[in-house]
């Protein structure tokens, strides 16, 4: 199943990255991740800075699936407020929870910032505003619970954003700590790094069945097999592939545009990442080399636009909305693109061993915040293999009782 339709922007920034060995042997290993997207290849250098001996096989190759087409914000703010996961999971996990997206997010920034490769990675702001007057109240309370709880965010109210932006909006959260990153380059470069502590990284290596075996178990692909004691699903939004009953998706497709390189970007203060409560809602980045980023349009529908017209019409849209904010800019289309993402209806990613199959483990980051959620699932399924409890784990369990923040 195609995950994306239409001209990527981020393969064109590394065209020619390294690449593995198909796996054509018998081999053994503690661990075997199935996938080479974002959260594969982060549980994949989590585990082998840890210690903790693992293979990863990837079907296709590194970074070609789901994080080809990521836009690359990496923002500790969810999808679902914090004050929507309070009525759900109760304040003290909520809060837990997003303590612990923060934490992850620092995490990725220090990796990306001490990579060898450059992976355009920069520190930024995010103005997260109400699209409507009556969203102000609510984004409100979001507010106050985020600087109750020591988050160290501003409000700003529509005189401020008027001083700082061309464009008129009614009230805004401004948090610090998120950051800007190439998803391509830094999962790509990742590898690399993991490859050098350790992990073993075979590409064009397809999963064909996962059997019990006397370490634990087997695992057959094309050419060759390996056996281990754990099984990690970071197979993206492909969920029928890590098998199992918990897994219940809700996906959906979703669009971009990255415009050329903008002469002048005066307007955009601190290049602030901009998102807002509308749902589907808009959110714009700018890039190293002084492109925009807009992304949106979200669509309850699996498969990507299959034309270049159905494709263009949307990516149109995306331009007239980034025109409305931005009017004294002048932006060309260069590259556009539909994708595949999931999501969950309590707005968590699925994260942990599944309770029906002990040591299969699934990595599944569903969600806005996918990248967060890779690195959480990483640290959670590493802590799991050396014995050590992680307090989110529970949050995020498989065979958790899923309760939607919007229907409390």
């Amino acid at each position: 199943m195609s995950l994306h339709f239409g001209t990527l922007y981020w393969p064109s920034t590394y065209p020619d990255p390294v690449r593995y060995p198909r796996l054509s042997e018998r081999k053994k290993t503690r661990a075997v991740i199935i996938g080479g997207g974002m959260s594969g290849v982060t549980c994949g250098y989590i585990l082998a800075t840890s210690g903790i001996d693992a293979i990863l096989i990837e079907q296709n190759t590194i970074a070609s699936g789901s994080t080809a087409s990521n836009t690359g914000l990496l923002q500790y703010s969810n999808d679902t407020m914090l004050s929507e996961f309070a009525k759900s999971i109760g304040e003290e996990a909520a809060v837990l929870f997003y303590r612990a997206c923060k934490q992850a997010a620092e995490h990725l920034c220090g990796i990306a910032e001490g990579l060898r490769r450059k992976v355009d990675f920069k520190r930024r702001s995010s103005l997260y505003s109400a699209s409507v007057p009556e969203d102000v109240a609510s984004l409100r309370r979001e507010y106050e619970m985020l600087h109750r709880k020591g988050f160290g965010v501003e409000w700003w109210d529509e005189d401020r954003i008027a001083r700082h932006f061309p464009f008129h909006h009614y009230a805004a959260i401004v948090t610090r700590g998120d950051a800007e990153v190439n998803p391509y380059l830094f999962v790509h470069s990742l590898a690399e790094e993991a490859h050098l502590s350790g992990l073993i990284i075979h590409e064009k290596t397809s999963m064909l069945s996962v059997k019990p075996s006397t370490s634990g178990y087997r695992v057959t692909t094309d050419e060759g097999e390996v056996e281990a004691e754990h099984i990690i699903y970071a197979v993206g939004y492909v969920p029928e592939k890590a098998g199992g009953k918990w897994v219940r998706a809700q996906m959906n497709r979703t669009y971009a545009i990255v415009t050329d390189p903008i002469a002048s970007l005066s307007d955009w203060h601190e290049r602030n990442m901009i998102w807002e409560t509308a749902r589907p809602y808009l959110y714009l980045r700018t890039t190293a080399d002084n492109r925009i980023i807009a992304g949106g349009l979200d669509e309850n529908i699996r498969q990507p636009v299959l034309t270049e017209q159905e494709l263009h019409a949307h990516s149109m849209r995306l331009l007239s909305e980034l025109h409305k904010l931005f009017p004294g800019l002048s932006p060309q289309i260069r590259y556009e693109w539909c994708a595949t993402f999931g999501e969950s209806v309590d707005g968590l990613p699925w994260i942990g061993e599944d309770p029906d199959r002990p040591g299969q483990h699934y990595c599944l980051g569903y969600g806005g915040n996918g990248t967060i959620y890779s690195m959480l699932g990483a640290q959670i399924i590493r802590d799991h293999l050396l014995g050590v409890n992680n307090p989110i784990a529970s949050i995020v369990r498989p065979d958790r009782v899923i309760r939607s923040p919007y229907s409390m």
